[in-house]
């Protein structure tokens, strides 16, 4: 029996199960197995030598973005229409059949966009090389899961399980629970609030499925048995998702605004280039780029070229800022002078800490390097001797 048949399989016994408090540990139980089951899924194959074909490109510009869809919902005239780079676009699905990068250029930065051909139920398995085009969408910063608009509200639920099959959470935070393995101790489970999904024995039952005797658990939410399985697997990855709904022409004003007041969502039309300004500027706030403008000593700010530092990438600090320049210039600094919102005042003297905001002026002052010599009364160092016998005695005077 292959990994998909024995998953199947246990999907099927979940789905026949009762949910209530005397089934809960063995539906935990069944949930880890699934767990082990897919990563080991994802997993190469052994014996295979050498990369395999995948739509893999260079990572460029400031940010990544993936657009994800069924086929045929106008992936590729978004990408026309936002980047000016040509993906052809037909009326039949599977017009896209590789990785077709484009370059976003806005608010003075520039961002890659990646039109993926369109996976279908089944993708997580490798069916349309749906694992392919998951495994780009992982590398991106955020992820555009483009919706046609005119078709049911499944496609929406259908596309998060297949991303969230193979490890990607979209719109969630990291679940605030400490994991660590020990070598010996047995396991250790605390809680520092009330626990109403997991208990102490449904941990010790997932931890021994992934056959950890030795490990320290502590609550710091109230997490889900789901919650805990990422935590213990450890290759989840937690994105930001913008759900944009396509050819908003063809349906009523009613549908079009229930459409554009659920969160993180987006309304637009390819056909008539309707609401495009309102996507780049959603995409823009959750990618989270933070633009820093350098000021050399003396003269007036560059507002040319900006630093471009993001949260994702590095940090925005004032230390990620100075490496991100050079990686030997941290060392020199004394102290930054910053203009911008996130000063209290123009100019703040600030430290390597300080967290800079978008469009903040920046100046470095460097650490005055000590000269061996100086002038006149503001010499710093005396040849003289350091004791006064050791002083040359002048001869004396003859009288």
């Amino acid at each position: 029996m292959g990994i998909i048949e024995k998953i199947k399989e246990i999907e099927a016994e979940m789905a026949r199960t009762q949910k209530n408090k005397a089934t809960e540990y063995h539906l935990g139980q069944l949930k880890a197995k699934i767990a082990k089951l897919r990563t080991q899924l994802l997993e190469p194959p052994k014996g295979t030598s050498g990369a395999g074909e995948g739509f893999e490109v260079t990572k460029f510009g400031h940010g990544r973005v993936a657009l994800i869809g069924f086929p045929s919902v106008g992936k590729s005239t978004l990408l026309t229409l936002l980047t000016g780079t040509h993906s052809e676009a037909a009326s039949y699905e599977f017009t896209t059949l590789t990785c077709i990068p484009g370059i976003i250029h806005y608010n003075d930065t520039k961002i890659q966009l990646l039109d993926l051909p369109g996976i279908i139920e089944g993708a997580s398995e490798g069916k349309g090389r749906g694992r392919q085009v998951i495994a780009v969408s992982k590398s991106s910063d955020i992820v555009l899961m483009v919706l046609d608009a005119s078709k049911s509200e499944g496609h929406r639920q259908i596309l998060t399980k297949e991303l969230e099959a193979v490890g990607l959470r979209l719109n969630k935070r990291p679940p605030q629970i400490y994991f660590k393995k020990k070598k010996t101790g047995g396991i250790s489970f605390n809680s520092t609030c009330a626990l109403t999904h997991v208990d102490e024995k449904l941990c010790y039952q997932i931890l021994h499925e992934y056959k950890i005797h030795n490990a320290e658990v502590l609550f710091r939410e109230d997490a889900t048995v789901d919650d805990l399985i990422d935590v213990i697997e450890g290759n989840r990855k937690y994105m930001k998702c913008i759900y944009v709904y396509n050819k908003i022409d063809v349906i009523g004003i009613d549908d079009v605004d229930k459409l554009a007041r659920q969160p993180n969502s987006v309304v637009i039309s390819c056909n008539l280039k309707l609401n495009l300004d309102r996507l780049l500027a959603k995409m823009w706030d959750a990618m989270g780029l933070v633009r820093v403008y350098t000021k050399p000593q003396g003269q007036q700010p560059d507002f040319t070229d900006p630093v471009v530092l993001s949260t994702d990438r590095g940090g925005c600090s004032v230390e990620d800022f100075c490496n991100h320049i050079h990686r030997s210039l941290i060392k020199d600094v004394k102290y930054v002078l910053v203009w911008g919102t996130s000063a209290r005042h123009y100019p703040q003297h600030c430290g390597l800490s300080h967290v800079l905001n978008d469009e903040d002026v920046v100046q470095i002052v460097k650490k005055k390097e000590k000269e061996d010599g100086g002038r006149g009364r503001f010499k710093s160092h005396s040849n003289a001797p350091a004791r006064i016998s050791d002083r040359e005695k002048k001869a004396p005077l003859k009288t």
